[in-house]
């Protein structure tokens, strides 16, 4: 019969969606293989929300309690007019979207944890990525950028909205790519206001920046957002000329503005990107999958990216786990998932972001709401965010499936 196994597989990826599929799969059985283009997992970072679905895959890995203890109780968060001056002050519940029991996290706790949880189990490549890829009867044949070359079972990208893997086996990004409207850039800057655990939101029409506080430290997270007509693809890739764009749209503009753009320019590794989706008929072809941001980036703009990311890694291994095929596998991940992300991404149109309005109309009438909102409702959770419901991990753990080395 031969040795036992799950069998192996590659994750490309070592944000979110990567460790927690790492995480799911070893405890099915799987040998997992986890490469990372950076040096190691990313600190720091800008806050993510964990919520719904997502605080109950957290809480199945063990690891709710520890992003509890790294939650970010904000205080309030002050909207701000063009010149300044406050439009309206709000308890943070009323614009997050969040219901009883969500999270908000540093993205770099968030990685951080995920990264214990599965360290000692799973094989970490940093500072590698894969280069090309070979999928045939017996495997996927992976060439990496040193020069390596190994052979898997199964290969699953868990590379971002901007995934390699995504175009090296589905082709270029732009067949999948849906742009909402708006550019971003997040980065980090000194803390020269006397903030805690506060949220400023500066808007004009077709423009916002926002400081965050996420403790009494003396560093802020900064964000600066607008509206354009087309995503400026050769201007992502040029870190000059992404600030140039930043600067020559908010030129002119008040409050705070010239210092967080002159900050911006000395900032370390700001994260610029568009306000986008990853929309795509199917999540995998052959012994190729994708998960999280690669195969259905929801877009910042929702807020579900995190915990989007983590139900997929949950339900991709539960799927391989309880059947004999990948294809069958692969089928039912995607067939039990898609509404789930469908019904999350259509949280948001094109060009509407309810916070960032492009019209003096309409950002006229958002303050106006903002101001009747003084006391959060009951419940302040979406439908959207606990719409899905798990399977048990015992009903994959004690299915018996095996396959006997070179089967799959």
């Amino acid at each position: 019969m031969g040795t036992v196994s799950r069998g192996t597989v590659l994750i490309s990826g070592a944000s979110i969606a990567g460790p927690a599929l790492a995480f799911w799969l070893r405890r099915y059985g799987f040998a997992v293989t986890v490469v990372e283009k950076s040096t190691g997992v990313r600190g720091g970072g800008y806050p993510v929300d964990v919520r719904g679905t997502g605080v109950e895959v957290a809480r199945r890995m063990g690891i709710l309690p520890r992003l509890r203890d790294a939650h970010i109780d904000s205080r309030r968060i002050t909207f701000l007019d063009a010149d300044g001056g406050t439009a309206a002050v709000v308890d943070p519940r009323v614009v997050g979207g969040g219901g009883e029991g969500d999270i908000e996290v540093p993205r770099g706790d968030l990685t951080g944890v995920l990264y214990e949880a599965v360290r000692d189990d799973v094989e970490f490549v940093f500072d590698d990525s894969v280069d090309a890829l070979s999928d045939h009867r017996h495997g996927v044949d992976v060439d990496f950028r040193s020069g390596s070359r190994r052979r898997f079972d199964l290969v699953v990208g868990a590379d971002g909205m901007h995934s390699r893997t995504r175009e090296l086996v589905f082709g270029p990004e732009r067949s999948f790519h849906r742009y909402l409207g708006y550019c971003f850039v997040l980065f980090a800057m000194p803390d020269t206001f006397g903030l805690s655990r506060e949220v400023l939101i500066w808007n004009t029409p077709g423009r916002a920046a926002a400081l965050y506080a996420t403790g009494d430290g003396d560093e802020l997270h900064a964000f600066l957002t607008f509206a354009h007509p087309g995503p400026p693809h050769e201007v992502l890739r040029d870190p000059e000329a992404r600030h140039d764009l930043v600067a020559a749209t908010f030129a002119g503009d008040g409050w705070e503005i010239p210092a967080m753009v002159a900050a911006l320019r000395h900032a370390k590794d700001p994260f610029f990107d568009t306000a986008s989706q990853i929309r795509m008929p199917s999540w995998s072809r052959g012994r190729v999958a994708l998960v999280g941001d690669a195969a259905y980036a929801p877009s910042f703009l929702t807020g579900q990216g995190s915990s989007l990311a983590l139900v997929g890694a949950y339900l991709l291994a539960h799927s391989l786990a309880s059947r004999r095929d990948h294809a069958a596998a692969f089928a039912a991940y995607e067939r039990d998932l898609r509404g789930f992300v469908e019904l999350n991404q259509a949280q948001v149109g094109t060009g509407d972001a309810a916070l960032f309005p492009t019209t003096a109309e309409a950002l006229e009438k958002r303050n106006r709401t903002l101001r009747g909102l003084t006391v959060p409702p009951r419940d302040t959770g979406r439908p959207a965010h606990t719409a899905l419901t798990l399977p048990d991990f015992a009903s994959a753990a004690t299915a018996g499936i095996r396959r006997v080395e070179g089967g799959w």
